[in-house]
C-alpha cells in the first residue's frame, strides 16, 4: 500500500472517530466556497495535490513555468515598485503630490488621467464639462506634460500610465518630453496599460472599435520594439474585469484571453513573439480571499507560461514571463467606517506580494469618499514599507508553496480558468466573443451572485451588513474645485493660438494619412504632439478613418 492509500484510509478514520461526534456537539458552518465557487475542504492533506511531479507544476523560481516567482530570487534581491497611482486636477497640482511621494519612498510613478483624457477630449470639449481633473490629472498637450514631469528625472524613474484608448499619444507625449530633457527613448522605464479590449469587456473608456484598436496596439509594439526596447508596451489588465464583478477564475480567464488576442494580432501584423512578448505585463487585482488571490496569481503564471510555449511555440523561457502589477480592491472599499479600509487593503497587499507581485498599488481609505488626501495616500504607501521591511514575508521565496491548500487551489484555478478560455476559443477568441457580449454577461452574472449574498447577509461586510455604527466617522475629502475645467481650457487654446499653425495642420495630416496606410502610426503621433497637436485633435483624426465605437446591447 502506497502513502496516498495510507493516508486516505487514516483520513477515513478521522473523520469517523473524531471529526463526526465533534460536529455532532458543535456544528459546522454551511458548505463555504471561494469567490470563484470552489468548495473549500474541511481539512488539506497530499490527497487533493495534483499527481504530476514537482518539476511539471512548481519547478524553481525564474524558470517555466514560473509558479513560484518569475525572478530566480524574487524579493531577497530586490523589492515590488512602490507605485501610488496618482493624479487630479491640473498638471501643477499633480505634479506636486509625485514630488511629495517621491519624497517619501515611492519608488515609481503611476500617472492617472481624467476622463476626458482617457476618451480623447480636450478639456474645452462640450463632453468634457463636469469631468476635467476629477478623477485623473488632465492632459491636452504637451504643455501640460510639460509640466506634469516638471524636475522628474524620467530616465532614473520607472512610470506607469494608466491610459488606454489613446496610449499612443499619451505614450508619444511623454516622449516628446523626455527629449526635451535630453534623454532618448531607449533609457526610458515604464508602462502604458494600453489594453483597450478590456474596455469593451469591464470599463468603458474605448474609443475606436475593437480592430482597428487593435492595430494601434501592434503599431505601439513594433515601435517601442525599435525605440524603447526598456518599456513595457501593454499592461493587459484584468483589474477592471474583477472591479466590474468578476471570480477569481473569470479574471485569469478573460486577461489571458486578451493576451492571446494580442499575441495574434502581434504575429498577423508581422512582428516577432521572441521580440515583443518578453515586454507584455499584466495587471491583476488584489482581493480579500487571501489564499484564493495568493494561489490565482501563481496560476495565473504558469497558465501564461504553458499558454505561450504550447499554443505559440515560444523557445525563448522569457516570453513565457507573466510579468504583474498588482492593486488592491477599490471594490472592497467602503464609505462606512472608512478606517476598515487600512485593514483590508493591508490584507490584500500581503495576498500580492505572497502571490510574487513585481510592483504594487495600495488604495487609500478614503477613496470610498473621493480622491484620496495626502494623510490617506502616505499611509497606503506607509502599508507596503512596513509589509516590505518590518514583516520578513521576502525572505523566502513563494513561501506559500507546499500548502496542501493553496496548491489544491493554484490547480483548480488554473483548470477552471483553462475551461474558460476553451469556451472563448469555441467563440472565435477575445475579439469575437467580445462582440457577442461574452464575457460582459458572464461578469454581470457573477456581480450579481455576489451582491445577493451581501444583501442576504450570507457575506459579511464589515460596518455595512453587519456590527454597523449609529455614528458615522467625519473625514476629510479631497475636493477638485469645479472652476478648473475654466483654466485648463483656456491653457489649451492658448497652446493652439501659440503655436506654430502651419506645422501642427501638417502633422495632424500625416497622422490621418498614416492611419489611411499600413505604415505605423507612432513616428507621425510623435511628431504631432512635438507640434503641440491636442490630444483631442489627434483623436479626432484617428477617429475620421477607424470610426467611434458603440457598444451594442446584449
Amino acid at each position: 500500500m502506497d502513502e496516498r492509500d495510507t493516508i486516505r484510509r487514516e483520513k477515513q478514520r478521522w473523520e469517523r472517530e473524531l471529526v463526526e461526534p465533534h460536529a455532532g456537539r458543535v456544528p459546522e458552518r454551511a458548505a463555504l466556497r471561494t469567490s470563484s465557487g470552489i468548495d473549500v475542504h474541511r481539512l488539506y492533506t497530499p490527497l487533493d495535490r495534483a499527481e504530476r511531479g514537482y518539476l511539471e507544476q512548481l519547478g524553481f523560481p525564474g524558470e517555466h513555468p514560473f509558479t513560484r516567482g518569475v525572478q530566480p530570487t524574487m524579493y531577497r534581491s530586490r523589492l515590488w515598485t512602490m507605485r501610488q497611482y496618482a493624479g487630479f486636477g491640473t498638471a501643477e497640482q499633480s505634479n506636486a503630490r509625485y514630488r511629495y511621494l517621491l519624497e517619501r519612498g515611492q519608488t515609481g510613478l503611476s500617472i492617472a488621467f481624467d476622463l476626458p483624457t482617457q476618451m480623447g477630449y480636450d478639456a474645452d470639449d462640450p463632453l468634457a464639462e463636469g469631468e476635467v481633473g476629477k478623477v485623473g490629472v488632465a492632459i491636452d498637450s504637451l504643455a501640460d506634460m510639460e509640466i506634469l514631469l516638471d524636475g522628474i528625472p524620467l530616465d532614473r524613474v520607472s512610470t506607469s500610465m494608466t491610459i488606454n484608448a489613446p496610449a499612443s499619444i499619451l505614450l508619444a507625449l511623454y516622449v516628446a518630453v523626455a527629449r526635451k530633457q535630453g534623454i532618448p527613448p531607449d533609457k526610458l522605464r515604464g508602462t502604458i496599460q494600453n489594453d483597450v479590449l478590456k474596455e469593451y469587456i469591464a470599463r468603458g473608456t474605448y474609443i475606436f472599435p475593437p480592430r482597428p484598436s487593435l492595430r494601434i496596439v501592434t503599431d505601439i509594439f513594433a515601435w517601442c520594439a525599435e525605440q524603447m526596447p526598456r518599456w513595457n508596451t501593454i499592461s493587459i489588465s484584468g483589474y477592471h474585469i474583477r472591479e466590474a464583478g468578476s471570480t477569481a477564475v473569470q479574471e485569469i480567464a478573460f486577461t489571458l484571453a486578451n493576451g492571446i488576442a494580442y499575441v495574434e494580432a502581434a504575429l498577423a501584423a508581422g512582428l516577432d513573439l521572441e521580440q515583443f512578448a518578453p515586454r507584455l505585463s499584466f495587471f491583476f487585482n488584489a482581493q480579500l480571499h487571501l489564499l484564493e488571490e495568493a494561489a490565482k496569481f501563481r496560476a495565473a503564471r504558469r497558465l501564461w507560461a504553458r499558454i505561450i510555449r504550447e499554443r505559440f511555440g515560444a523557445k525563448n523561457p522569457a516570453c513565457g514571463r507573466l510579468r504583474f502589477h498588482a492593486q488592491t480592491a477599490g471594490a472592497s472599499l467602503t464609505a462606512q467606517q472608512p478606517e476598515n479600509n487600512i485593514v483590508r487593503t493591508a490584507y490584500e497587499a500581503l495576498a500580492a506580494v505572497l502571490g510574487g507581485c513585481q510592483s504594487l498599488h495600495t488604495n487609500s481609505m478614503d477613496e470610498a469618499l473621493g480622491l484620496p488626501t495626502e494623510k490617506a495616500v502616505t499611509l497606503a504607501l506607509r502599508t507596503q514599507q512596513v509589509l516590505a521591511h518590518e514583516t520578513w514575508i521576502t525572505d523566502s521565496i513563494d513561501q506559500l508553496a507546499g500548502s496542501f491548500f493553496v496548491e489544491a487551489l493554484t490547480d483548480e484555478l488554473e483548470a477552471r480558468s483553462s475551461e474558460l478560455l476553451g469556451k472563448i476559443d469555441t467563440l472565435g477568441g477575445a475579439v469575437a466573443a467580445i462582440e457577442q457580449g461574452y464575457q460582459q454577461r458572464e461578469i454581470a452574472d457573477a456581480a450579481y451572485q455576489f451582491q445577493r449574498k451581501i444583501e442576504s447577509g450570507e457575506q459579511i461586510i464589515v460596518g455595512v451588513n453587519e456590527f454597523t455604527t449609529d455614528s458615522e466617522t467625519e473625514m476629510p475629502v479631497h475636493q477638485v474645485a469645479d472652476e478648473l475645467r475654466q483654466r485648463q481650457a483656456d491653457r489649451t487654446r492658448r497652446v493652439r493660438e501659440s503655436r506654430d499653425a502651419r506645422a501642427c495642420a501638417s502633422a495632424l495630416e500625416t497622422v490621418e494619412q498614416r492611419a489611411r496606410s499600413d505604415h505605423n502610426l507612432m513616428p507621425a503621433i510623435v511628431e504631432a504632439v512635438s507640434c503641440y497637436a491636442t490630444v483631442g485633435e489627434i483623436t479626432e483624426r484617428l477617429a475620421r478613418v477607424f470610426g467611434r465605437y458603440q457598444e451594442a446591447m446584449f
